[in-house]
């Protein structure tokens, strides 16, 4: 079944200090399974790897051949203009950032549960009915 897949699940892939059980789980799961996320999700991939390079936590070739590997996953990019109106209700019914409410308005929309190693996102996507990718 397909899920709505965030950075913080990502980064685990290839970020040593962000993998967890979980992001390997996650990561097991789309050798088989597709994901999808908002648009906003290749920014903040980028600006992820941009800030472990000025970190020195990785070379700005590797960042680059972790773009390319992310490029190769099973992940579709939603590129639906969400109205900011529902972004903002979204994000204040749930207590979540403008981006954060980016992912739950696609599980919801999309019907799918989440996958997210934020405990707020995963309060809300249970609260909302969608749940999380578990």
């Amino acid at each position: 079944m397909p899920f709505v897949i965030d950075n913080s699940v990502v980064s685990g892939f290839y970020l040593e200090n962000q993998a967890t059980p979980y992001t390997a789980a996650i990561a097991e799961r789309l050798l088989d399974d597709r994901a999808v996320a908002p648009a906003l999700w290749e920014l903040e991939l980028t600006n992820v790897l941009r800030t472990a390079c000025l970190r020195r936590r990785m070379t700005a070739q590797l960042a680059q051949q972790v773009l390319a590997r992310i490029a190769q996953l099973p992940v579709e990019v939603d590129r639906y203009a969400v109205p900011r109106s529902e972004l903002l209700a979204l994000a204040l019914r749930f207590g979540l950032s403008s981006y954060d409410a980016s992912y739950l308005e696609l599980a919801l929309r999309r019907q799918l549960p989440l996958a997210t190693q934020d405990e707020a996102m995963r309060e809300a996507a249970m609260a909302a009915g969608v749940g999380c990718v578990e």
